[in-house]
């Protein structure tokens, strides 16, 4: 879409969240509602330990063999059967992003040359830090003595701006403002491992979601954040943040995917933090979520 025609969050708006579930609707302003306040996904944390603790896992606090930064392709562009991301290792170090013709940076997946984006700059081949399929299968399923996450799950709360859009920012929210940084388990499950700065840095999250597209609405979803982030809508790649690096963004204009106006679609979120330092989270989306499902967890750990 031109930025000539692209309209704000706010003029754009016709989803509302009614009785729980999520309903094309005419305007607020003609209905006489509101669109929420606030959004609420509820998705999984798994806590792991560092690898050299001696029941570590080898891919946290593992500095890929090109070094820290970002990594695209090792994660196929489509979910396995049980919606969770499929290792493949073909990827590469990035050293320019793929972007739109609105200069900005795009999943490459998404790279289409008729829409005016402008292709990235690969670098040598990398895992990015993964050890292998088998290490990968353990960061988004629950594997005893190796993980442990909570029952009860975790909340992320999603705010309405004036500008229509709903963010989560750890910089603006209280708690994660006190800590320094998204740090969702702190003192929970293994603990601290200590270190400077003492925070829990080793854990994913994993977040399902569902949403109705509007044609009309120019729907959008942005990441910020450190350090692996993959999103998947219909079950396709359209975000790669993978790799150990600082924070990095990516957007997606949902009308490049091909969607049917009116259909409802899948979201599936994956992120992880395996490095020391930093732990940046910020989701930026006009999309009114709603729950796709909690993925089951085990409670029974030594």
């Amino acid at each position: 879409m031109k930025a000539s025609t692209r309209r704000t969050f706010a003029s754009t708006f016709s989803t509302v969240l009614v009785g729980g579930t999520l309903g094309l609707a005419a305007s607020p302003s003609v209905l006489g509602a509101d669109p929420p306040q606030a959004i609420e996904l509820t998705g999984v944390v798994r806590d792991f330990r560092e690898r050299s603790d001696p029941q570590g896992h080898p891919d946290f606090e593992r500095k890929p063999d090109l070094g820290f930064g970002h990594y695209c392709g090792n994660i196929a562009t489509y979910v396995d059967d049980d919606r969770k991301p499929i290792f493949t290792g073909e990827g590469w170090k990035v050293y320019s992003q793929w972007r739109d013709a609105e200069g900005r940076p795009i999943c490459y997946a998404l790279y289409d040359p008729e829409l005016g984006d402008t292709p990235g700059i690969k670098g040598g081949h990398s895992a990015g830090g993964i050890q292998s399929a088998d290490s990968f299968d353990q960061w988004f399923r629950d594997v005893l003595g190796v993980n442990m996450s909570a029952p009860a799950g975790f909340t992320l709360t999603f705010r309405l701006q004036p500008d229509g859009s709903y963010v989560f920012d750890d910089k603006e929210d209280p708690l994660y403002q006190e800590l320094g940084g998204f740090f969702p388990i702190e003192h929970q499950l293994f603990g601290n491992p200590g270190g400077i700065p003492d925070r829990n840095f080793h854990f994913t999250l994993e977040l399902h979601a569902e949403f109705t597209y509007d044609a009309s609405g120019a729907q959008e979803f942005r990441f910020v954040g450190d350090d692996d982030v993959w999103v998947y809508i219909d079950g396709k790649l359209v975000i790669d943040l993978g790799g150990v690096h600082a924070a990095t963004e990516q957007y997606v204009d949902l009308d490049r995917l091909g969607l049917e106006d009116g259909k409802t679609y899948k979201l599936d979120f994956f992120f992880a933090e395996r490095h020391r330092t930093q732990s940046n989270f910020r989701v930026v989306t006009n999309l009114v979520l709603h729950s796709g499902g909690i993925p089951p967890v085990t409670a029974a750990y030594d």
